[in-house]
């Protein structure tokens, strides 16, 4: 398969390990944003491969587990008042400040686990008397497939369809991160899957603004050590651009057509992260005239930010202040059966990551 196999490579993988073992000089943090980079570096082991002077920081790129409670708790009470909810599967076990979206389903409420927003089209469609929300969480990535759902309720006349938002931006974590006063980053990975949406030209003035190399990267572990490599080799130069690793997939301008269609449905707006506080313009939100496809507007959903539970160290997992077996809760009153935060629940979450891949620290 092309573009898969060659990139999980063993041996072409440890050539570069080597490459990176010769040009590091000093020790050196560096941040993948992604989730899914999160995963592939703990599940493919290569934490235990890269020198011990490349200290890797997991970032907060993982759209479940910053969607902010104060949305699952809006989402349970769209189920309580008898809305159809419509979901991808990652969100359901997510903890509310009270329940999960499948504890509400339990219930009584009505939850439906799909693939594409556009199911939750043909949903709406097929019970005119119902009314139908799909809660869109996610990054740039999934954003355009969230903005044609709206656009194809709006052509079929669909007053009964609309969106709970929850989507956030990579570029504004980033400064974000850069701006807290603990930060000790010294290089980002960037995320593949939403460069390929958006492009890279919103990282060049974080690199020059911070002096920070970006290095665009894919999700195989050749990917990560060949991001790894421009990485270190910037830093042990004292250089600061951005690079784009993930040739085969991203281009500097990105999607233009998917980008149209976002921003003809969403504008930017202030949005609060999980476990991190609120970033200003850090998300979207559907314009004005797209106001009917709201679910917050449309049902006055409360909007009171409840608190974390402190025994949750979550939101420093997030701003990778700290790694999760770090959490005296880790594997123990916090698994994936059992979960305390988000971070143990989702796919691309940290914790999930090195409960089910990393070996005992």
């Amino acid at each position: 398969m092309k573009f898969l196999t060659e990139y999980r490579n063993l041996e072409a993988t440890q050539q570069v390990i080597r490459q990176i073992e010769k040009a590091i000089t000093r020790p050196w943090k560096i941040m993948e944003i992604c989730g899914g980079q999160t995963h592939s570096l703990v599940r493919n082991g290569l934490l235990e491969l890269l020198p011990e002077e490349v200290q890797m920081i997991h970032g907060p790129g993982c759209p479940v587990c910053v969607t902010p409670m104060q949305l699952i708790d809006q989402a349970v009470e769209l189920m309580e008042k008898g809305v159809i909810l419509c979901s991808f599967g990652d969100m359901v076990r997510v903890p509310g400040s009270t329940i999960s979206l499948l504890e509400a389903k339990a219930r009584g409420g009505e939850l439906r686990i799909l693939y594409s927003p556009l199911e939750a089209v043909r949903i709406a469609r097929e019970n005119p008397g119902r009314e139908v929300v799909f809660f869109a969480v996610g990054f740039e990535t999934t954003a355009p497939a969230n903005a044609l759902s709206v656009l194809q309720a709006e052509k079929e006349g669909l007053s009964n369809y609309s969106l709970l938002v929850s989507h956030v931006l990579v570029p504004p974590a980033m400064e974000g991160i850069l701006d807290d006063p603990f930060c000790a980053i010294d290089a980002f990975l960037g995320a593949g899957h939403v460069c390929a949406i958006m492009g890279y030209r919103e990282y060049h003035p974080i690199a020059a603004k911070y002096q920070i190399p970006i290095v665009v990267t894919g999700f195989e572990p050749l990917d990560l050590v060949q991001g790894i490599h421009r990485a270190v080799v910037q830093l042990e130069k004292g250089e600061y651009r951005v690079e784009n690793q993930y040739a085969r997939a991203v281009s500097e301008a990105g999607n233009l057509q998917a980008q149209k269609v976002i921003h003809q449905v969403f504008e930017i707006a202030d949005r609060q992260w999980r476990g991190i506080g609120t970033i200003p313009r850090s998300g979207y939100a559907l314009r004005e005239a797209y106001r009917p496809f709201d679910a917050s507007h449309k049902f006055g959903l409360a909007e009171e930010t409840n608190t974390e539970s402190g025994e949750c160290m979550a939101g420093d997992i997030l701003k990778g202040l700290k790694k999760p077996h770090q959490c005296p809760h880790f594997g123990k009153k916090c698994t994936p059966r059992t979960p305390m935060g988000a971070p143990m629940v989702s796919s691309e979450g940290a914790c999930a990551a090195y409960y089910h891949f990393a070996p005992n620290p």
